[in-house]
């Protein structure tokens, strides 16, 4: 138990090593790196790899070649609905930096400025991705190039608000092609940006409940293998101690796992 233990130990340093930025403002403390406060070489927060392989050989060594395959499969599944979370939150984030954007350039548009400029101006203070956005818009109309292509072909690369650029691309050629005004269909756009993030949001609120469930449920055979314990029936040295306990609790994951996709796959077609 104490390779065991050690390993644990091991594989939580390795998770909670202190990135960079930690270190930093220590040394400017003056404490790191001896008299004066000369920094050393700078701390970095090992790669994900290896507090992955830790885990799993910890899991390994605690719970066997089952444990160690149960946990990947967990893991795999948490790690991939930690990311799916991560990109959602990434891209309503970009969908409202992009209205904010857009309302700027609408203002600076009404305020008598040509396209090129109300760009620039709007582009300052803009989520990344509408600097980048109306940063093409500025450098295609002084160049006296075609905006609403050169947009279109921008809003390909943009994984998270392509299809709200190109909307911003259609309603440069409809200013274009009808002489209407760009200020207004800029405003227009960036009015029905905002109301799909308070969509989004109420969608979100609604959704919380039945993400919460299936988190719940999803974490009940822990709840069963503790319980089992201490009232001394001993499952953990059935999963642990035998091949059919071993194959019992790699199955008791891939059912955990897919329980947790389909839930994510079903919230993820009502967000759709």
């Amino acid at each position: 138990m104490s390779a065991v233990a050690a390993l644990l130990a091991g594989s939580a340093a390795l998770a909670l090593w202190p990135a960079a930025p930690a270190p930093a403002r220590v040394r400017g403390l003056g404490v790191v790196g001896g008299p004066g406060g000369r920094a050393g070489r700078p701390w970095r927060r090992p790669p994900v790899v290896l507090a992955v392989v830790g885990a799993l050989a910890g899991a390994g060594l605690v719970a066997g070649p089952g444990g160690a395959v149960a946990a990947g499969v967990v893991g795999a599944v948490l790690l991939r609905a930690r990311r799916a979370r991560r990109r959602d939150a990434d891209r309503r984030a970009a969908v409202a930096g992009l209205a904010d954007g857009l309302a700027g350039f609408a203002a600076e548009l009404r305020a008598g400025h040509p396209p090129a400029s109300a760009a620039a101006a709007a582009s300052r203070d803009a989520h990344p991705v509408c600097t980048r956005a109306l940063t093409l818009v500025e450098a295609t109309a002084r160049l006296g190039g075609d905006v609403p292509t050169a947009l279109r072909a921008h809003a390909e690369g943009d994984a998270l608000a392509g299809g709200h650029v190109r909307r911003l691309a259609d309603a440069w050629s409809l200013a274009e092609r009808h002489g209407i005004g760009l200020a207004g269909l800029a405003e227009a756009v960036a009015e029905d940006l905002r109301a799909r993030g308070r969509f989004d949001g109420r969608l979100a609120a609604h959704l919380a409940g039945p993400r919460t469930t299936a988190s719940v449920l999803a974490g009940l055979p822990v709840v069963g293998l503790l319980l089992g314990q201490l009232m001394g029936a001993r499952p953990w040295a059935v999963l642990t101690g035998s091949g059919l306990g071993q194959g019992l609790l790699v199955a008791g994951a891939v059912l955990v796992a897919a329980g947790l996709e389909w839930s994510a796959h079903l919230t993820a077609r009502v967000v759709r």
